[in-house]
């Protein structure tokens, strides 16, 4: 039983870890440079485009965290507490911002800051939420992929029911997990998820037309 828990637990912080919520942008592009007509550029710049939003949007924030988190001397357990994670959601709002902030300077298609937009107005929701009550960041990055894909399904024409049922299996995997290591209960996880499905389908439908 205890091999179990131990095996049950370690696999939940694995899918914790791989499926982080500052990973929604990336993913966003990646499904915009596969699904769209996006796709005919050339590598040499999705790769760069890439490669920006990856320093911006999951080295930076990931690696201001960790230095905050060993400042104050708490463990990823204790950074999860609801009063302690607004300093962490300031710090991954703020590196959003500079990253569409370079990407207009840059003149990068519109459509992919976008992806930013709808990532920037998850974080800004789930951390004036997470004032009151805490949300699952978790649940809402998934849900925000999910929501991406419909509204790209509509705005490029393409059937999306083998990414929607991956990205559902995902979600579930996902919130899970969270509930496994008791950083959120299932409310905290079901409203993430539809939060972020609500939030990027209309940022990203309303931002195309």
């Amino acid at each position: 039983m205890i091999n179990i828990q131990r095996t049950l637990i370690t696999t939940a912080k694995i899918l914790s870890a791989c499926f982080n919520p500052f990973y929604l942008p990336i993913v966003g592009l990646i499904l915009l440079f596969t699904l769209s007509y996006m796709s005919m550029m050339t590598w040499a710049y999705k790769l760069n485009v890439l490669i920006l939003v990856y320093i911006f949007t999951i080295f930076l924030p990931t690696l201001l965290i960790y230095y905050y988190r060993r400042y104050q001397g708490w463990n990823l357990m204790e950074l999860g507490l609801k009063e302690r994670r607004i300093v962490p959601y300031i710090i991954s709002i703020v590196c959003y911002f500079a990253c569409y902030y370079i990407m207009i300077l840059m003149r990068i298609p519109r459509f992919m800051g976008n992806i930013l937009v709808a990532a920037l107005l998850i974080q800004m929701i789930c951390a004036l939420i997470n004032i009151w009550w805490k949300i699952s960041t978790h649940s809402a990055a998934i849900g925000g992929v999910t929501g991406a894909l419909i509204a790209f399904s509509i705005i490029f024409g393409f059937n999306p029911v083998w990414w929607l049922s991956l990205s559902l299996i995902v979600a579930g995997l996902v919130g899970t997990s969270r509930m496994v290591l008791r950083q959120h209960s299932l409310s905290q996880v079901v409203v993430g998820y539809l939060l972020g499905i609500v939030i990027a389908f209309y940022t990203l439908l309303f931002y195309a037309f």
